[in-house]
Formats: C-alpha cells, sequence, structure tokens
C-alpha cells in the first residue's frame, strides 16, 4: 500500500500505461509492481477507453529510443517487448471482462503485423504462444457468442423469463450447465398487458427499454409514445424504467413482471395471481429429500451462477452502468437474486406450513441444509437459509421454536453470530479467512465493502486518477477470483435416487416475497399473544 501511495496513488491514465511499461511489466511474481499491472487491467476502463489503451500501447510500441549518435536498438527493442508482455497479461484477464475480447483481438491482430513487419519472429513466436497458453481459459467464458441462447440455460430459471415449454427434458435438465449472460443473449420477454394476457418477444437482452416498449405497444394496438413498460411487484409496487435502461429482465424481483400499458391506466393495474406465489407447502416433497443433497444441489447451482459473473459486471454496478454502455450487468443481478430466493423459499415453506410439528420438522431440516452448506463452503445460501429463519414472520412463530430440541437451538444459535454486524461483520470475516478455494462468499456483503469504498473516495483528484482507490476495488475482486480459482468438485456422493428431482427442485424454487403476505400466514398460524 505503502508503495501505491508513493509512485502511483494519483496520476494522469496516460501517464499511468506508461509507467506501467516502463517500470513494472518486467517485474517478478512476488514484486509489489506486479499488482500494479494486475490492478490496472483489472480497473482501466474506469479512466481509459480500450481504444485509447490499444492507441497508447502501439505508441509506445513504435516509439523509438535516440542517442546522440542515433538509435538505441536495444532500448527501442525492449520497449516492443514490453508491449508484447503487457498484452499478454491483458489477455490472462479477458475471461472476467465481458465483451472485451473483441477489441483486444483487433489489437492482437495489429501488434501481430507488426511484430512481422519489424522482423522481429522471435518475439512473435514467443507472443503467439503465450496467446495459445491463454486460449484454453481465455475465451472459454463466452463460448456461446452466437447471438441465442440455448434453451434450458438462462431462460429456464424463472417463468418471468420465459414458458415453462422451454424447460428441457429430465435427462436433457442433467446435462446443462448454466451459461453466462452477454450482451447479444436472446432471451424471451415475456411482457404482460392491462388485461393479463401477453406477448413473447425474443430480443438480445441487451435492447433498451424504448425498442422493448416499441415492439409490445404495437401488438396492444396504441403508439408508442402513449406506452410504458413497467415493472409491477407482488406488493403492487410499480418500478419504472427510463428509455435507455437495459438488462431490464435479470432486475426484476423475485415474483416481479413486466407488464406494458398505456400510461393512465398504470394505476389501475394489480398483481396477477401467479405473483402471489404458492398457496400450499412442499413440505412432502422436501421431506423425502436428503437434506446434504438439497445442500449439495443448491451449492452445485449457485456456483454456476457465481462462476458466470464477470468481474467486470462489479465494476459497472459499483460505477454505474451508464458510464458503460454496451455492457451489462444481469449475471451479477441473477446472482443477487438467488440470495433473496432462498430467503423467501424457507419463509415461505414455514409459513404455508399448517401443523405444528411439520413445522418443527422443517426447522430442524433448514438447520441442517444450512449446515451442510456451510460444509460445502456455500456462504450464500447458508446467510439466505439462516436470514430466512431469522425473519419476523418465522422467528416470532414461539409455539414451534419451543418444540425445536436444544440440539438444533443452539446450533442455529451458533450460525447467527456469523450474522453479527458488528465491528463490521467481524465474525464472518474472521470466519471466511481460513476458507480454501473453492467457496462462495456472502455476495451482498462485498458488494457493500466496494460501494464503501466507492462513495468514501474520489475518483478524480485535482484532475489525476486516484489509483488507490481502484487498488482498494480490485483487492476485493481478487479476492471474489481466488474464491473460485478451483473448481468445485462434489466426490464420493452416494446413491441418491431422486437426485434429479431434487435438481430441479432447488432451481425453480416457488416463493412469496411480499413480506406483508408472509406476516399475515405467521399471525394465522400462531396468533399474537
Amino acid at each position: 500500500k505503502q508503495w501505491y501511495q508513493r509512485r502511483v496513488a494519483i496520476t494522469a491514465g496516460e501517464k499511468m500505461v506508461e509507467y506501467l511499461l516502463d517500470s513494472c511489466v518486467d517485474c517478478r511474481d512476488d514484486d509489489e509492481r506486479d499488482y500494479f499491472v494486475e490492478d490496472f487491467f483489472v480497473m482501466f476502463n474506469v479512466f481509459l477507453s480500450i481504444d485509447k489503451l490499444c492507441s497508447l500501447l502501439m505508441s509506445y510500441y513504435h516509439e523509438a529510443v535516440k542517442l546522440e549518435d542515433g538509435l538505441d536498438l536495444k532500448a527501442t527493442e525492449q520497449k516492443k517487448i514490453r508491449v508484447v508482455r503487457a498484452v499478454l497479461r491483458w489477455v490472462d484477464l479477458i475471461p472476467q471482462k465481458m465483451g472485451e475480447e473483441y477489441e483486444l483481438e483487433e489489437f492482437i491482430e495489429k501488434l501481430r503485423s507488426a511484430l512481422y513487419d519489424d522482423g522481429m519472429l522471435s518475439l512473435l513466436a514467443q507472443f503467439e504462444r503465450g496467446i495459445d497458453a491463454s486460449k484454453c481459459h481465455t475465451f472459454n467464458k463466452s463460448n456461446n457468442r452466437s447471438s441465442r441462447s440455448s434453451l434450458g440455460t438462462f431462460q429456464k430459471s424463472s417463468s418471468r423469463y420465459s414458458t415453462y415449454d422451454d424447460m428441457p427434458s429430465e435427462s436433457q435438465s442433467e446435462k446443462i450447465r448454466r451459461e453466462p449472460l452477454v450482451p447479444t443473449t436472446e432471451v424471451k420477454f415475456k411482457i404482460f398487458y392491462p388485461d393479463q394476457s401477453y406477448c413473447t418477444l425474443r430480443l438480445p437482452i441487451i435492447t433498451p427499454v424504448s425498442e422493448i416498449t416499441k415492439q409490445a405497444s404495437e401488438k396492444l394496438g396504441i403508439p408508442p409514445e402513449e406506452t410504458v413498460i413497467f415493472e409491477l411487484k407482488s406488493t403492487n409496487e410499480v418500478v419504472r424504467f427510463k428509455d435507455t435502461d437495459t438488462c431490464i429482465l435479470t432486475a426484476l424481483s423475485n415474483n416481479g413482471r413486466l407488464f406494458c400499458s398505456p400510461k393512465d391506466s398504470i394505476d389501475k393495474i394489480k398483481p396477477m395471481q401467479e405473483q402471489e406465489g404458492p398457496n400450499t407447502s412442499s413440505f412432502n416433497e422436501l421431506e423425502i429429500m436428503s437434506s446434504r443433497e438439497l445442500a449439495l444441489q443448491m451449492t452445485i447451482y449457485d456456483f454456476e451462477l457465481f462462476n458466470c459473473v464477470y468481474e467486470s459486471e462489479l465494476i459497472i454496478s459499483i460505477f454505474k452502468k451508464d458510464k458503460f454502455p454496451g455492457k451489462i450487468v444481469g449475471n451479477l443481478d441473477c446472482f443477487l437474486a438467488r440470495f433473496n430466493e432462498v430467503q423467501n423459499w424457507v419463509i415461505t415453506e414455514i409459513c404455508l406450513t399448517s401443523l405444528l410439528s411439520k413445522r418443527v420438522h422443517l426447522l430442524r431440516k433448514f438447520i441442517k441444509i444450512a449446515q451442510h452448506c456451510r460444509d460445502f463452503q456455500n456462504m450464500l445460501a447458508f446467510f439466505g437459509i439462516i436470514m430466512g429463519l431469522s425473519n419476523i414472520a418465522v422467528s416470532r412463530l414461539s409455539q414451534t421454536w419451543e418444540k425445536l430440541p436444544n440440539k438444533f437451538r443452539k446450533l442455529f444459535k451458533e450460525f447467527e453470530t456469523l450474522l453479527d454486524p458488528t465491528r463490521n461483520h467481524r465474525s464472518y470475516r474472521l470466519a471466511m479467512s481460513k476458507q480454501d478455494s473453492p467457496f462462495i462468499p456472502f455476495m451482498p456483503l462485498l458488494m457493500k465493502d466496494m460501494t464503501f469504498i466507492y462513495e468514501g473516495n474520489k475518483t478524480i483528484i485535482d484532475g489525476l486518477i486516484n489509483f488507490e482507490k481502484m487498488h482498494m476495488i480490485a483487492n476485493t475482486i481478487r479476492y471474489i477470483r481466488y474464491a473460485r480459482k478451483e473448481p468445485f468438485i462434489a466426490d464420493n456422493l452416494p446413491v441418491v435416487k431422486n437426485r434429479g428431482d431434487i435438481r430441479r427442485y432447488v432451481r425453480q424454487m416457488q416463493v412469496i416475497d411480499n413480506q406483508r403476505t408472509l406476516s399475515q400466514l405467521s399471525h394465522r398460524l400462531e396468533k399474537r399473544e
């Protein structure tokens, strides 16, 4: 940190590129300057466009080092070597930077041509080997580059994205893994009208609200300028969008739906029955499902969601989307929404279970599932379950908690200590400091950390870049990278006959996301004393 403050804490973007090439790209992995190289390529989009960076790199490449009696050929060649090394470091980070591979590929071709024209064939061969070594992991994160996403990946997550007719068969679903969303990914926008009929539009997920409104209004037979697209939540809350908003599908609440209506009719539209969520508990299904297998399948799915999130989405989300045109944060939206879904699932199941003995059974089961999630190092699901049990609609059920065996009450109290927010969530942070990769962190807290850094430190100071701020945010991103450095592999699995059913269940949770409704259900179960 002292090195950052001394050398590059506050500087200009162009000078930063020059310093990186002159002093940092040749350093060893254990050198502090190596962190600057990594942090620069993670964060440069905040203060430099890709075109500008490529232009600066190419200018440095072609810059000749002059002596009094001519050119310093060795120093000039060294400049070219540094550019090649810098680009290879950039390539290594591309899997986490959505859409950047396209601009970089174009620059790589220019650099190849320049190396060939300059007769630097040995360096060109070294460059090609570095690119080939990176290709096995660099461009595979966005390997589904076609504009149409395969059925059963993103589209099968919820009915708000598509119809259930798109669900894959049982044999197909076992083979399907979720693929990350990219701006060109085509998804189905299911848009409801005031009479609760709907239209389905297949469009790229980055389609702006203005275009969605235009197409939806045509089917409604009303001019676009008199029509509005909005989210209607199950609570009857209306969320309006700007015409320029994109990726609105993934921003919906658990039971939120997109509506299209005349501007003067918004207040007349009420939530549909399907938005209310289930009206019966799935206790009978849960009862025959292994707690460990439920936790395992939740963890497998949560890792799929986690691995889909690009590092650049974290930066875009913190520094505001409108500063990054053409980019989306849809994968991050889905991952964060999963926490709310798990939390609401726990509350929903307990509040829909009328028999006291069955509620006690569910309490025990959820605590056991949480314990297994912790063992699998899935802190997102662990926190979702414990926060669901701590919700007022569940915690007030005194008769239910009194019947819970002491063993489980003690275990729950132990889990609750990890939720303690005092001293900046010290209990949780200490526990996580001992975790080895792979693990799923509690993402909402990391987002809070980055937001605190963003809001508490200026990005520009006297016209110069505050790179110390970039470094602090990059440190959090480095932690996330470490969390998923190793793949999650479940070994020595016992034979579970209903594994396919459990897998589908955890990926299609039906929940009530209206706190008022949940509280009313809770009071029907156990009236206020």
